[in-house]
């Protein structure tokens, strides 16, 4: 199976991959309890990555009254990883308050200067009302931080402060513990050894939230172009929900949809912009639970920045990805990764949640809005740095034709129900702009001040690769 990156101005390359040998089990020691990632074969050719998990220690157990707690872990050296972040036990419950880590380079006495962490995250995820986000295996979780290779590890979490005549007394969640991903060497690579260091309790398959195979449930997209192939495809690879797929009705209440699809519509249609597969990316199929989740058609989109930082090469976006799904289905104990696509600076889009990329799929991304909408996230943290023109046209190439599949105008509105969130109550029937950011639905920075001025200008174009 081929892999496709390209930007959504035509530069393509085409990887063949390889399956790679498993990483493995490294000596135990240290700490907690070791046990080795994933070796079990995988459909597809995937290299398995590994999640350590340390948890946090009070700082200051012995504060005076009224001072807030605060939380860490002292410098530790660690097996290697990439991608870090913060979880705790109640999914309901939010980080008040502050997480700083800094991490040291791998193979070197480097440290780096304290990194904020993005903890206003609660508004990522599945709609509390369904089976995923009621699943009991669920997690609180901070946004993940890219740091590229890194075997060192220090960690900061302090409770914020009320704000002045407020009641409530600073106060850290239940369970933190933080996070470390090693998202796995790049398809058609050798596995990267781990290091002799020390480890805590280490996540394999055994604690992964769902154990699927995977073997009947890979779902990725094939180059724009082979346009014969994807109608052979489609059925096989992207099936219609069956008895192994669960089906989500659309709720939405009636009401006025400007730009939504009618029977006399005429029909606007944008040409498929190429996407990276799941396989051409290395997702381990084997992580997520097998088989996928549909919603009604797609009414809107919502834009997205993943708050990962802005610290990686193109060429390092299938690992960042690889390690934000494993985030989220490993530490934040959700069934896939949340996004439907991402797109990283160069303008590559890539397959997010399995199930087909020209399906309704069901995502975990804008909570209480994942229903009848797709969700796109742009690598990288945009609320004080501009997110780059390739990836904003690769959003509007994106957008133009995934909305075209169901004639959706994107310059228009809609309305769409809520699940519940801190916007808007559960059942209430909301107008939307058919491209919205996240903080449309969801009080949040998301996606960041400087991509969400970009939405305007991204309607207008998605409208015009449709010919409207």
């Amino acid at each position: 199976m081929r892999g496709y990156f390209a930007s959504s101005i035509g530069v393509a390359c085409a990887t063949v991959l390889a399956l790679s040998a498993p990483l493995p089990a490294a000596a135990a020691g240290g700490p907690g309890v070791h046990r080795p990632p994933a070796t079990r074969p995988v459909t597809g050719a995937t290299v398995p990555g590994s999640t350590q998990s340390f948890p946090l220690v009070h700082l200051n157990p012995d504060r005076a009254a009224g001072t807030a707690p605060e939380m860490g872990l002292a410098p530790q050296s660690v097996r290697s990883f990439s991608l870090v972040g913060v979880v705790w036990d109640d999914p309901a419950t939010e980080l008040h308050g502050h997480v700083q880590i800094r991490t040291r380079a791998s193979g070197a006495d480097r440290w780096s200067a304290w990194q904020d962490v993005e903890t206003h995250n609660h508004g990522h995820g599945p709609d509390p009302a369904s089976d995923e986000g009621s699943s009991s295996r669920m997690r609180g979780s901070t946004a993940p931080l890219w740091v590229g290779d890194s075997d060192g590890v220090e960690v900061r979490v302090r409770a914020e402060a009320d704000q002045v005549g407020g009641t409530r007394t600073p106060t850290l969640p239940d369970g933190l513990r933080v996070e470390l991903v090693d998202p796995g060497a790049e398809p058609g690579q050798g596995a990267l050894a781990p290091s002799s260091q020390a480890d805590p309790v280490q996540r394999s398959d055994e604690d992964l939230p769902y154990g699927g195979t995977g073997a009947d449930a890979i779902a990725s997209a094939v180059e724009a172009g082979l346009a014969s192939l994807n109608a052979s495809m489609n059925a096989s690879m992207f099936p219609a929900p069956s008895d192994e797929t669960t089906n989500e009705a659309d709720v939405d209440q009636a009401g006025e949809v400007r730009g939504g699809p009618s029977a006399a519509a005429k029909p606007f249609a944008a040409p498929r912009p190429r996407i990276v597969t799941r396989s051409g990316w290395g997702a381990d199929e084997s992580l997520r639970e097998a088989g996928f989740v549909y919603t009604g058609s797609v009414k809107a989109a919502f834009v997205h920045h993943t708050a990962s930082g802005n610290n990686y090469t193109c060429a390092q976006a299938p690992s960042v990805i690889r390690g934000i799904y494993r985030y989220h289905v490993v530490s934040s104990g959700w069934r896939d990764i949340g996004y439907n696509f991402l797109i990283d600076k160069c303008g590559n889009i890539y397959e997010g949640r399995a199930g087909g990329v020209d399906k309704p799929v069901m995502g975990a991304h804008t909570l209480g809005f994942n229903t009848n909408t797709t969700g796109i996230a742009v690598l990288g943290s945009f609320t004080s740095t501009a997110p780059s023109a390739a990836a904003v046209n690769s959003v509007a190439a994106l957008t133009a034709w995934k909305l075209g599949l169901t004639g959706i105008d994107p310059r228009g509105t809609t309305y769409l129900t809520s699940g519940g969130g801190n916007l808007y109550p559960k059942g209430a029937n909301v107008r939307l702009n058919v491209i919205s950011g996240h903080r449309d639905g969801f009080a949040t920075e998301c996606p960041g001040k400087l991509l969400y001025g970009k939405l305007g200008s991204i309607r207008t174009a998605a409208a015009r690769l449709q010919g409207r």
